[in-house]
């Protein structure tokens, strides 16, 4: 009797715990089986202290991120801050950590040093910044997206050489670096090309937001003779746009398509086509094929990077079939856009 009462006892508990294994595999189950198959990517960025509407290339990197959202739905969340002054950039990373993003993106090479910074304490954290690399080593966990804004800007340079009637051009810069530089030296090797006898008038704002000081530039030059300006200065740029339009001068826009600022003297754009860029990073996030620690050059040959579809509203057919043939030359290497003013003077001087 005790030898089956022990058997049964043993039995019991046998079967106890089977049902107790049986009970804690099926909650596992049941909780995996109410995850959701999709989750939801969270990006945020943090623009630079031109803001989310300098119709340059924080807005452009926004729209990319609405494109994102538009086609996702659901399965994404974008958001964006902004920065009004330097000193906001690493709060502003901060609380997108905070709230549990997947990605920040840092919009202009003045970020670098945040994400940078926040890269290194959060090797966790994937970041993207827009405009900048980092000569002694990419971090692993940031992927640069970088453009070659001298080719975009050497074609415009060509425009400009072709219809200014003063054979006088002027080159608004926002401030001196490697980026601007690439504005600037391209543009003036396409007037070199295009129009020898013209000649570049130069100056640098020292600012990506004064509009008023943008616009205070552009009257000058025009009033040196200057008919067609550039400017690739952010928001500072829109102050030139105004002096085009009140002076009945012509403006070359930049990052964007902007001639809808000013339909009549906008005659190009150098495109900069971050949207494009920032779309596909998310494409990649979705589909899991994103890598950190990438340096991704966004070209001519890729449609990085060119010329604004609305030129043909205001440059003469003749000019852009010219246009067409100097980018096609570009694409197969016979010619090569200055970056800097030493690549400039080398070629040129």
């Amino acid at each position: 009797m005790k030898l089956k009462k022990l058997l049964a006892l043993g039995l019991t508990t046998v079967m106890a715990a089977s049902m107790l294994v049986g009970c804690s595999s099926g909650s596992k189950s049941d909780k995996k089986a109410e995850e959701p198959k999709d989750k939801v990517v969270k990006i945020g960025m943090v623009t630079d202290v031109g803001g989310v509407n300098d119709e340059s290339f924080n807005q452009s990197a926004w729209k990319g991120l609405e494109k994102a959202k538009e086609k996702y739905k659901d399965k994404i969340d974008v958001q964006y801050l902004e920065s009004k002054q330097d000193a906001d950039y690493v709060p502003n990373i901060e609380t997108l950590m905070d709230q549990g993003k997947n990605l920040i993106i840092g919009v202009g090479y003045k970020l670098a040093p945040a994400i940078e910074k926040a890269a290194k304490n959060y090797p966790d954290q994937q970041f993207v910044l827009i405009d900048a690399t980092y000569e002694k080593g990419q971090p692993k966990n940031v992927t640069s997206l970088v453009f070659e804004d001298n080719v975009s800007s050497y074609l415009t340079g060509l425009i400009a050489g072709k219809m200014t009637e003063t054979n006088k051009v002027g080159f608004i810069g926002g401030m001196e670096g490697e980026v601007i530089s690439r504005f600037d030296y391209g543009f003036k090797a396409g007037i070199k090309d295009s129009n020898p006898k013209a000649e570049v008038s130069t100056q640098y704002a020292n600012s990506f937001t004064d509009a008023a000081l943008g616009k205070s530039i552009a009257n000058q030059m025009h009033k040196s003779g200057v008919d067609i300006i550039f400017t690739a200065a952010g928001a500072c740029g829109t102050g030139s746009i105004e002096a085009a339009k009140e002076n009945n001068k012509k403006a070359i826009g930049v990052d964007q398509d902007q001639n809808k600022l000013a339909p009549d003297n906008i005659i190009t754009s150098a495109m900069k086509n971050i949207d494009v860029a920032v779309l596909e990073v998310a494409n990649q996030l979705i589909d899991g094929s994103y890598k950190g620690g990438q340096v991704v050059v966004n070209k001519l040959e890729t449609d990085g990077v060119g010329i604004a579809p609305s030129s043909d509203k205001n440059v003469p057919p003749d000019v852009l079939e010219y246009v067409k043939k100097q980018a096609e030359k570009i694409k197969k290497g016979e010619i090569k856009v200055p970056q800097n003013k030493e690549e400039f003077d080398a070629q040129y001087k």
